[in-house]
C-alpha cells in the first residue's frame, strides 16, 4: 500500500475555537524506530478539553493537533521498529503506544522511571506546522516518532478500551498501584466522577473493596459511577463541610482507608485529608497547574496518612491497562462509558460537550465522514 504524502486533521488554531480541517504533511522516509498509522479510534481526554479552552496552555503551542490516546492500524515503519516487548511491528499490526522518552536523562537513566524523562514527548504537544507535523490522534494518519513506547494489541480488546488505556486507564491503575494497591474489604473515597474517577471506581470495585463511595458531578455522571461499581455517592451540590460531615456517617466516623483524588480543585487538599481515615493513603493524581492547594499538615501527621503523587502512566501501566480490559471484559458495562463515534469534523461539538459535562468519553474515528 502507498505512503500517503498528506493526511487530514482537525487543528487548533485558537483556544475555545472551532477546530480547522487541514491537510497536513506526512513524512516521505520514516526514521528507525518510527511508525506510520492510519488511525481507527481516538478518545478525547480531560487534557484535550483543557487544551482547547485554554485551561492548559503553553507559550507557542499552537498550531497543534489534540488527542493522546489512540489505536490504529501500522502502514509502514522504518528500520527496526519493534514495540515495547521486542517484537517487530508490521505494516497491518495494530498497535497503541505511550509518550516518547529520551533514554539518557536523569530520570530515564539513574531513576529508571519513564514517567520522570526530562525530554518526555507527547504527540499532542507537537506544533503541526512543523516535523513530524501529524502526531495527535485527531487525524486520519499518526506519525509515531522512534521513542514513543509501541504496544502491538491483542485482538479481543476493543479500539476504544484500548485507546482510554492511553492515558484514562494507565492513569489510574498507576495510581493505585502507587498507592500500594486497595486492600479487600477497604473503604475506598474516590474524588472525581469524570472518566478517571468513574474508571477507578470500578478498578477498585474489581479489586475488592468492601464499599465505594464516589464524590463528584453532575447527578448524571454519579448515576453513572453507581453503574461502575460506587456503593453510594456524594453530591458536589452539597457544600465541603456537608460532604465531610456525609462521609464521616457513611463510615462509621472512621473515614476512608484509601481516597484517590482525581479531580483536582481548591477544596480536594482539605476535603481529602478529612475524608481518610487513621492510617489511611492518599494518593494525589486530579491536582494538576500551579495554584496552590491547602493540605492540613497537622491533620496529615495526627492521622499518620501515607500521601503519594502520581503522574500519568508510562508503557507499563498502559501494558496493564490492556490486560485489565481484556482479562475483566464481562465485569464491567465498560462500553457505557463512551459516546458514539463521530469523524473529525464533529470533534470541536465532541469538546464542547465534554467541557459542559455533557458526556464522559468522547469518541473520534478518523475514518467516518
Amino acid at each position: 500500500m502507498p505512503i500517503p504524502a498528506n493526511t487530514e486533521a482537525a487543528v487548533l488554531s485558537a483556544h475555545n475555537a472551532a477546530l480547522d480541517l487541514r491537510e497536513l504533511p506526512l513524512p516521505r522516509d520514516l526514521e528507525p524506530g518510527a511508525a506510520l498509522v492510519g488511525l481507527t479510534c481516538a478518545t478525547l481526554c480531560g487534557t484535550d478539553v483543557h487544551l482547547w479552552s485554554g485551561q492548559m496552555t503553553f507559550p507557542g503551542m499552537l498550531p497543534l493537533v489534540l488527542g493522546h490516546e489512540m489505536v490504529g492500524e501500522v502502514l509502514a515503519t522504518g528500520p527496526g521498529t519493534t514495540d515495547a516487548l521486542g517484537r517487530e511491528v508490521s505494516a497491518g499490526d495494530r498497535i497503541g503506544w505511550s509518550e516518547s522518552t529520551c533514554g539518557k536523562c536523569h530520570g530515564c537513566t539513574i531513576l529508571r522511571e519513564p514517567v520522570a524523562c526530562e525530554n518526555r514527548g507527547y504527540g499532542f504537544l507537537q506544533r503541526s506546522d512543523r516535523f513530524p507535523y501529524a502526531t495527535g490522534g485527531l487525524a486520519r494518519h499518526c506519525y509515531v516518532t522512534p521513542g514513543a513506547a509501541k504496544l502491538l494489541l491483542p485482538a479481543d480488546v476493543k479500539d476504544t478500551w484500548a485507546s482510554m488505556s492511553g492515558c484514562a486507564g494507565k492513569t489510574v491503575l498507576r495510581a493505585i498501584g502507587r498507592a500500594g494497591g486497595i486492600r479487600p474489604g477497604s473503604t475506598v473515597l474516590v474524588q472525581g466522577s469524570g472518566a478517571l474517577g468513574v474508571f477507578a471506581t470500578a478498578v477498585a470495585r474489581i479489586s475488592g473493596a468492601g464499599a465505594v463511595i464516589t464524590v463528584g458531578g453532575p447527578d448524571s455522571r454519579l448515576e453513572i459511577a453507581k453503574r461502575f461499581g460506587a456503593t453510594v455517592t456524594v453530591s458536589l451540590a452539597s457544600d465541603a463541610q456537608e460532604r465531610i460531615e456525609r462521609v464521616r456517617e457513611l463510615t462509621g466516623g472512621h473515614g476512608a482507608d484509601h481516597v484517590f483524588d482525581f479531580a483536582g480543585g481548591p477544596t480536594i487538599g482539605t476535603e481529602a485529608v478529612a475524608f481518610a481515615a487513621q492510617r489511611g493513603t492518599l494518593a494525589v493524581v486530579g491536582s494538576t497547574g500551579p495554584q496552590p492547594s491547602l493540605v492540613p499538615l497537622g491533620t496529615v501527621m495526627g492521622k499518620e496518612l501515607t500521601v503519594v503523587g502520581s503522574l500519568n502512566g508510562d508503557i507499563s501501566d498502559y501494558h496493564r491497562s490492556v490486560e485489565f480490559f481484556r482479562t475483566f471484559a464481562d465485569r464491567m458495562p465498560w462500553d457505557d462509558l463512551f459516546s458514539a463515534p463521530v469523524g473529525l469534523s464533529g470533534a470541536s461539538k465532541r469538546l464542547e460537550s465534554m467541557s459542559r459535562f455533557d458526556e464522559l468519553k468522547a469518541v473520534v474515528d478518523p475514518r467516518l465522514h
